[in-house]
């Protein structure tokens, strides 16, 4: 029997959190504004190239995907890194899962996409209601 090597799965991890967490805002954002896929796909390479992003058709929405599933596998392998050297991290995956999750949340949001080249996106706080 052979086993599945830990960066491997790292990536997968990071494949499929970056899927689920695209698919959500996908789905989110053609129900709260009728927004279609690629403006959504779009507005991620936006952090990268600007306003001149939501111009770029399906190249910069493929742009966008690739960005997005990077930015996923980085964070996966972070945390799978963190892991090796705190036990905690991996004793007790789903609670520091979940503050890890919450934290990248604030990072991203308060850090990462105000320095970025893209606007500030969606004034509603969490983007509720």
């Amino acid at each position: 029997m052979t086993t599945t090597p830990k960066w491997r799965l790292v990536l997968i991890g990071g494949v499929v959190a970056g899927a689920i967490d695209m698919a959500y805002a996908i789905a989110f954002w053609a129900i709260k504004a009728n927004l279609p896929a690629t403006r959504i796909l779009q507005s991620v390479a936006a952090g990268l190239l600007g306003e001149s992003s939501f111009k770029g058709g399906w190249r910069t929405a493929i742009l966008g995907l690739l960005l997005h599933v990077f930015i996923a596998i980085s964070m996966a392998f972070a945390y799978y890194e963190a892991a090796k050297r705190l036990p905690a991290l991996h004793s007790h995956p789903v609670v520091f899962g979940a503050l890890y999750g919450g934290a990248l949340y604030f990072f991203m949001n308060w850090i990462v996409i105000p320095l970025s080249a893209t606007s500030r996106g969606s004034p509603d706080p969490l983007w509720i209601g």
